[in-house]
């Protein structure tokens, strides 16, 4: 059973590494992770705009944008309605543990005229699945306010990355905005950015043990 807070649909669905039933999960082990940005694609992060910081506590990691932003409206390039970011994340952990994503909270700001809408989506894979799913959550206009989106898996549906390998973490994200029946001169934009540091994307992490042997 999964839980979405603030409309929406999010799943990682993959069985890769799938560990016994009897494993529990864990306190975030000792040390301290470290997340790499391996690559980096896409018009919503252009080169040196998207930026990836591990908690010092190990229970999370946040990625920050600084030119994340989609608009629509008021004579906008229509290319400029859609941005996306595809992110590859090297994610260094102490031997014997795994992880996976419990919650994932998304912030930004938007200026959505009357009759417009805007969407923001993620999906998440492991380097080598096949398989995954979409998280996708709807704004409409009027709307002039920061934004904030969580989507939360529960516990016996979280999707542990493989024991013993290091595999990519593949985050890609995008932001879609539709003057839809506004007012043609008038623009509408969503951000998924922050000028300062302090709005950024913020992925929850789980733990457990990996079998021994």
């Amino acid at each position: 059973m999964r839980r979405v807070l603030l409309g929406g649909a999010f799943a990682l669905a993959s069985v890769l590494g799938a560990i016994p039933a009897h494993a529990q999960a864990v306190p975030a082990p000792p040390g301290q992770i470290t997340v790499e940005v391996e690559t980096v694609n896409g018009s919503g992060c252009p080169q040196g705009t998207a930026s990836v910081a591990a908690a010092e506590d190990n229970t999370a990691f946040t990625v920050t944008y600084s030119d994340y932003l989609a608009q629509a409206g008021g004579g906008s390039n229509p290319i400029d309605s859609r941005k996306n970011c595809q992110l590859g994340l090297k994610i260094h952990i102490p031997q014997g543990f795994t992880y996976a994503i419990a919650r994932a909270d998304y912030r930004g700001f938007a200026y959505l005229q009357r009759g417009a809408s805007a969407l923001q989506r993620t999906s998440y894979y492991f380097q080598g699945s096949s398989q995954t799913t979409r998280s996708t959550h709807g704004f409409a206009g009027p709307l002039v306010d920061n934004w904030q989106a969580s989507d939360e898996t529960d516990y016996a549906s979280l999707v542990w990355a493989p024991c013993g390998e290091e595999r990519t973490l593949n985050v890609n994200t995008e932001l879609r905005v539709s003057a839809g029946t506004s007012n043609p001169q008038a623009v509408s934009f969503m951000t998924m950015d922050s000028t300062d540091g302090s709005v950024s994307t913020k992925y929850h992490l789980e733990w457990k043990e990996c079998p021994a042997g």
